[in-house]
């Protein structure tokens, strides 16, 4: 004759084998499948798993991928910001979350508007949308290159060069689409930064 069984074995050799399996699955998929992934990311791609910090003048000045506030004249400005209190917060990434419709979003805009026509009085046209809207993110480092073309006159004009040797720069640091085909041509502020000063240094 087979043991009998009893309901209340039953049910803690049930417990006994949910518990052991969260245990393996949270050491396999909680510890070492991270742990491998993260070892196989820094061999493979070191400067991206750490960070992808920009350094200069043996200085850390910011990451590739985590746009900055920039007010001075002589430097492009990214897009605006609404990650965190101050902005560009890469601990609490995020857009406005507000409506197309909403009168505070079109207010915000009109103001950002207005506050970049002073600021590039000899701009031609209105300012792109990218340095009018923030990203979902809030912390892009990118701006287009109707972006950077539009803010050319304001650097030039700031740092004492011609127009057409700060386009030269902005040209040099202007990405295409990956593979030509992904994303739209891009522009990194804080690296085209970072080339105006050292062009105005040499």
């Amino acid at each position: 004759m087979e043991p009998v069984t009893t309901k209340g074995e039953n049910t803690l050799s049930h417990l006994v084998t949910s518990v052991l399996y969260t245990i393996v699955t949270v050491i396999a998929l909680g510890i070492i499948y991270p742990l491998v992934m993260t070892g196989i990311g820094v061999l493979i791609f070191p400067h991206q798993a750490n960070g992808s910090y920009v350094t200069s003048n043996g200085k850390v000045v910011g990451s590739e991928i985590i746009g900055q506030l920039w007010t001075k004249p002589q430097y492009f400005q990214g897009r605006p910001s609404a990650a965190g209190k101050n902005g560009y917060d890469p601990t609490s990434t995020g857009g406005t979350n507000l409506a197309p419709t909403s009168k505070k979003l079109m207010d915000a805009t009109k103001a950002t508007i207005a506050v970049l026509k002073k600021a590039n009085p000899d701009a031609v046209g209105e300012p792109p949308m990218d340095l009018v809207t923030s990203s979902g993110s809030g912390i892009d480092p990118d701006i287009s290159p109707e972006g950077a073309a539009w803010q050319i006159p304001r650097v030039a004009k700031a740092r004492h060069m011609t127009v057409d040797a700060v386009k030269a720069i902005v040209d040099a640091h202007t990405a295409g689409r990956t593979l030509g085909i992904l994303g739209e041509p891009h522009v990194n502020v804080l690296e085209l930064n970072l080339a105006l000063d050292a062009a105005k240094a040499s």
